[in-house]
Order: C-alpha cells, then sequence, then structure tokens
C-alpha cells in the first residue's frame, strides 16, 4: 500500500458521544438549532416563481423523456439534471415548488458530504460550525432551491473534496478510485465546477513533490476511472467550446468583484474578528503548527484557486464567466478557510459564542432583507398581464428573447417551441407571439421591417414585451412606426416593460 502523501486529519482524537461532558452535549444541541435557522433561509423564496434559466430547465422536458437528450445540447447543458427534473415532474407534478425539490435534496445531501469533508480536517464543534457557515451564504441559498443543477454540481464537488481528503490521508487505491469517479460526475452538472480539479492537482503535485514515483500506480487509477466517467460527455463538452462566444453574456469583472466573493460583510467579519480577540485575551489562542499550516494551504487552494481561475479567464478572454452562481465552486473552501480560523481558538465556548452570533446576525439580515424573498427576475407577471391585455383584440406579441444565443440565430417559426423563447413553455400564453432578438441586430431591423409591413395597413394594435438588454430594439420600432403608431408603456414586471402601440387615426 501506498503510504499517504501528507496528513491532513483532525488533530485531536474525541471521546465518543455517549462519554462526552453534559456540556458539550448542550453545545451540540446549539449547534443543531443552528444549522436549521441557517437551512430555513433557504426556503424564504422556495414560491418565488421561476425565472428565465429555470424554464430553460423546463424546455428541456417540456417535450417529454425521449427529447431531453436532443433538447438538453440545444439549452447548452448536459441531461443528468434533466433526467432527474423529469421524472419529478412525471411523479409529483409540475408545480414551482414540486420542481425545487430535487436541489433541495442535493444541497442537503451536498450540506452533509461537506461536514464530512471537514471532519477530515477539524473536530466535531468546529466541523458542526464550518457546516453551519457553509449553508447561509446568498449563493448556498439561491442554488438550493434553483431549478437548475448547481445544487448537483455542488454535490459532485463535495463529495470529489472528500475522496481526495481520505485518499490522501489513508493512501488506500479504493479511495483513488472514488476520486476520480466523483472527479468525472461533476462534468455532468456543470463543468465549469471542474476548475476544482486544478486547486486538487496542485494541492497534491506540491505535497508529493518530492517522493511522486510511488504514486505513479494509484494517479494511474484516478486517471483511468475519470476517463471512463467523463467519456459520454466529451462530445458535449467540445460543442460547448466550439460555441462558447455565444453563450458569453456577463461584463468583465472588476477586482472588487473578486474580493466581494470571498468577503461575507463588514459584520461578519466583526464577529469573527471579536472571537479571535477574545481567545487572545483568554490566552486560548493556539499557535500553528506545521500540520494546521498544511490544512491552511488547502483551505486556501480549494477555496480561492478556483474563485482566481474564473476572474483572470473571464478578464484575459472573451469567455466572462465570473458570475455568482459558478463561483459557487470555491464557497466549500472559502468556508473551510473561516473554520481554519475558528479552530485556533482552543475554547469550546467561544467558538460556540461566534457560531451563534455568526449565524444570529446573517439570520436577522436575511429575513429582513425582501431580496432574501426574491429569485431572480420572472417573465411570469408580464406574459401574464400581456396576454390578458392582447385578448380583447387578439393582438399579436412582439417578444424579444430573453437569452443571448438569439442573437446569433435565426428566429425560429414557433416560439413556445424554441429554446430561446424558454419561458413560454412554462407561462403559456395564447396570443400570437411574434420572436425578436435580445439585441438590437441585423435580425431584429428585418424581424421589425417585415412585422410592420404587415400589420401597418391593417391597423392592429400590438404589445411588445422588452427585457432590459432589449431596449434598442423598442427604440428602434417606435422610431420606424412612428408614422402609424403611438406606444405607450403598460407596466414594468420584474423589469421587463410591457408596451402598446396603438394606431394612429
Amino acid at each position: 500500500m501506498v503510504s499517504p502523501a501528507f496528513e491532513i486529519g483532525a488533530s485531536k482524537v474525541e471521546m465518543p458521544v455517549e462519554s462526552r461532558p453534559k456540556c458539550d452535549k448542550l453545545l451540540a444541541a446549539g449547534y443543531g438549532l443552528t444549522l436549521l435557522i441557517s437551512i430555513s433561509v433557504w426556503f424564504l423564496a422556495v414560491r418565488a416563481p421561476l425565472w428565465v434559466d429555470e424554464t430553460l430547465s423546463y424546455w428541456q422536458i417540456a417535450s417529454g423523456f425521449n427529447q431531453i437528450w436532443t433538447r438538453s445540447i440545444q439549452g447548452n447543458s448536459f441531461a443528468a439534471y434533466a433526467y432527474i427534473l423529469w421524472l419529478t415532474k412525471t411523479i409529483f407534478g409540475g408545480k414551482e415548488v414540486i420542481l425545487r425539490i430535487p436541489s433541495i435534496l442535493a444541497m442537503l445531501a451536498a450540506t452533509y458530504v461537506f461536514y464530512r469533508c471537514a471532519r477530515e480536517l477539524f473536530t466535531w464543534d468546529v466541523s458542526i460550525i464550518a457546516t453551519t457557515l457553509f449553508v447561509l451564504p446568498r449563493g448556498i441559498a439561491f442554488a438550493a432551491i434553483d431549478v437548475r443543477p448547481y445544487a448537483f454540481a455542488l454535490l459532485a464537488t463535495n463529495l470529489t473534496l472528500l475522496m481526495f481528503l481520505r485518499w490522501v490521508k489513508t493512501g488506500r487505491t479504493e479511495y483513488a478510485a472514488y476520486f476520480g469517479i466523483a472527479a468525472g460526475s461533476i462534468f455532468y452538472f456543470h463543468y465549469l465546477f471542474a476548475v476544482i480539479l486544478g486547486a486538487l492537482a496542485i494541492v497534491y503535485l506540491v505535497a508529493q513533490r518530492s517522493s511522486l514515483k510511488p504514486s505513479l500506480r494509484q494517479i494511474g487509477v484516478v486517471f483511468s476511472c475519470f476517463a471512463i466517467v467523463i467519456l459520454p460527455v466529451i462530445p458535449r463538452l467540445r460543442y460547448i467550446y466550439q460555441t462558447r462566444a455565444s453563450h458569453s453574456f456577463a461584463e468583465v469583472p472588476q477586482l472588487t468583484n473578486f474580493l466581494q466573493a470571498i468577503y461575507p460583510g463588514a459584520g461578519q467579519v466583526l464577529v469573527l474578528v471579536g472571537a479571535v480577540l477574545l481567545g487572545a485575551l483568554s490566552r486560548t489562542l493556539m499557535t500553528p503548527t506545521r500540520e494546521v499550516g498544511r490544512k491552511f494551504a488547502f483551505c486556501v487552494a480549494v477555496g480561492l484557486i478556483p474563485i482566481g481561475f474564473l476572474y483572470v479567464l473571464s478578464v484575459v478572454s472573451s469567455v466572462h464567466v465570473f458570475i455568482s452562481r459558478y463561483l459557487l465552486v470555491g464557497v466549500p473552501g472559502v468556508t473551510l478557510i473561516w473554520a481554519w480560523f475558528c479552530s485556533l481558538i482552543d475554547s469550546r465556548l467561544i467558538r460556540a459564542l461566534f457560531c451563534f452570533a455568526f449565524v444570529g446576525l446573517c439570520a436577522f439580515q436575511a429575513y429582513n432583507s425582501p431580496v432574501s424573498r426574491m429569485h431572480e427576475e420572472s417573465w411570469k407577471e408580464s406574459l401574464a398581464y400581456a396576454d390578458a391585455n392582447a385578448a380583447e383584440d387578439h393582438a399579436p406579441l412582439l417578444m424579444c428573447s430573453p437569452l443571448v444565443e438569439a442573437d446569433f440565430q435565426p428566429m425560429p417559426q414557433v416560439p413556445s417551441d424554441s429554446v430561446l423563447y424558454a419561458p413560454l413553455s412554462y407561462y403559456k400564453v395564447n396570443a400570437p407571439v411574434v420572436p425578436l432578438p435580445r439585441t438590437l441586430n441585423q435580425e431584429a431591423m428585418s424581424q421589425v421591417t417585415r412585422f410592420l409591413l404587415k400589420e401597418t395597413p391593417e391597423h392592429q394594435r400590438f404589445l411588445m414585451l422588452v427585457p432590459w438588454p432589449s431596449v434598442p430594439i423598442l427604440n428602434f420600432l417606435s422610431y420606424s412606426s412612428q408614422g402609424s403608431y403611438a406606444p405607450h408603456v403598460l407596466g414594468n414586471f420584474d423589469g421587463i416593460l410591457v408596451v402598446e402601440f396603438i394606431p394612429r387615426s
């Protein structure tokens, strides 16, 4: 058996639960309550309507099981999550809250696996504190109820971290195989979460730099298992790479965006600083040993390297992927960094006070913030209002696509069947829909011109649904029809304008 590359296990061996002091049992009960309070934050927006990307997930399953594979390609995603969502809808129905159940279960599983990861590094109470901090960020709450594969991607990421920690701790071949399988499974849910593998490779190579040769056999096991698992998704990865320019919509990130990705908030930092100062005053602050330093290096690597890679890639290339939901890949590592600082306080009471104060502050902010009860912009209200308004005289609806891919593809004949107009697959309308791209381009101008040539002689009223990137199309339409139509904004629904065009007498 190959000896482990480096030792990063928990530094203390603790007594079994039944022999712990009574105060430790009380602390455990307190930790359990704070964890439940932290998880409750997830459900503040559980009844929110589906936003654009969630309707994209629904569109992939809307035509039945046989169409999922083909539609997942058009939806620029992998089919694993779509099959899970289809099974959920088939058994339990298609209500918004029902469609969120798979992500909730996956995030609960990811939370447990994260606890097992922390347990490989820290004592039982620090591991519970780390787990509590893990479930609190806004991004975790978002992914936990999102009808998208991010919770599953995070579950696969945490499994990969756990198998890696156990492999390097025990040196056992079976854990090397499990690590390769878990690493490959990340690609089945979101390929960008695989940047964590680069961080783990750096950690392993640095630790093994003087004794890499004895581990070559197990490294071969890792790569073999990884290659077998990833083989079915290679064609999908090639397609995404070839069409990468048509999927980028975010702005170039600034350095402040990078800092915000690892900065939880001023109040939370003050809580940690207060706990460290209290530990110093009570002389319970430990001096880091070499082993403790290795743990810190591991936490920093898996927290900052993935986030740093996405930041640099977004700055130096046209592929801008520094987006909050993609940055979830760094949350486990960043949380472990916080837990590491907490582990330096050699007092369970002070650590517990830190955890209770941290959770209390975060929960207070979440329950008093209207943002916590929102889940991105939805087309539900704008489509319902426009469809009801158009029913009076069967007015057509001009709909600008919410997807950036619409700027690179021809407009479909039947918008409700197209991925470019995924909101129509869940929030259906009876009015005829005229498709338009997302931003003003040659295709948009051609569509507007053809529509006006057909409608202007008939003097028919029509409506237009305009998300904010499509305002230039609205301006072009208003200018082109100024002699025949008068535009009136009927309302702004979750950032989407509903504009009425009335024929001039």
